[in-house]
């Protein structure tokens, strides 16, 4: 298997993440995209993925899978034990709820707000976003709104519950821990105040899979290059 992505950002950490889990890194050839240099817009690298976006796993038929959610999928049950999206009906709609909330509310505005109110990844892919610049900062904004309003419904969320999913560590975990990954990078970090994300943060990371390959020193040597 091959897989298309770029260390140390939130979807390919994420990835990174689940192969540590299931322990297939020595299954897997990852191939760097130059993400700064708009590689991932590229003609060669959209007829893998039209969408534009890594990761993208490539399996040894060529079968082509985008999304970290399809891709956390095809990983989690390879060996026929789901460990990450659940094993009953019950468990896999929790899962999926929570993990679309974890991008929605977290991930995806940090994103926006990363690449509309920031310089972003740089020159290259400016051609990519609106040229109206006083539109996208305030785009941008508004998306850090949503953001702080992310980190008080999972602070307020795990008050309850060990993980968002309920009792287990799921890909829900994963997709919040890139989330903040990304916010601390883009800067809007979670507030300390925020005590139980904090904790619950503390423990996601001291978890062995994700302690060695989240890869958040990648994605701050990306931004300092660039002088973000």
């Amino acid at each position: 298997m091959k897989i298309y992505d770029r260390p140390g950002f939130p979807n390919p950490a994420r990835i990174r993440i689940v192969l540590a889990e299931k322990g297939l890194d020595d299954q897997v050839e990852f191939v760097s995209v130059d993400l700064m240099a708009a590689e991932h817009k590229q003609p060669a690298f959209l007829a893998k993925n039209p969408a534009g976006i890594v990761p993208v796993l490539e399996l040894d038929d060529g079968t082509l899978i985008s999304e970290s959610t399809a891709i956390t999928e095809y990983l989690d049950n390879l060996d026929g034990h789901p460990s990450l999206t659940g094993r009953t009906p019950r468990e896999k709609a929790l899962i999926h709820m929570m993990q679309r909330r974890a991008e929605s509310f977290v991930l995806d505005p940090v994103g926006l707000y990363f690449h509309h109110a920031t310089p972003g990844l740089g020159a290259a892919l400016q051609v990519y976003k609106s040229p109206d610049w006083s539109a996208r900062k305030e785009m941008g904004l508004q998306e850090a709104q949503k953001v702080v309003q992310g980190y008080r419904y999972f602070d307020d969320l795990l008050q309850h519950r060990p993980f968002l999913a309920g009792d287990h560590f799921s890909m829900a975990d994963i997709t919040l821990f890139a989330g903040l990954m990304f916010a601390d990078a883009a800067g809007i970090p979670a507030p300390e105040d925020h005590q139980t994300l904090q904790a619950w943060r503390r423990r996601v990371a001291a978890l062995p899979s994700v302690r060695e390959r989240s890869g958040q020193q990648f994605v701050q040597e990306d931004l300092t290059r660039m002088g973000f």
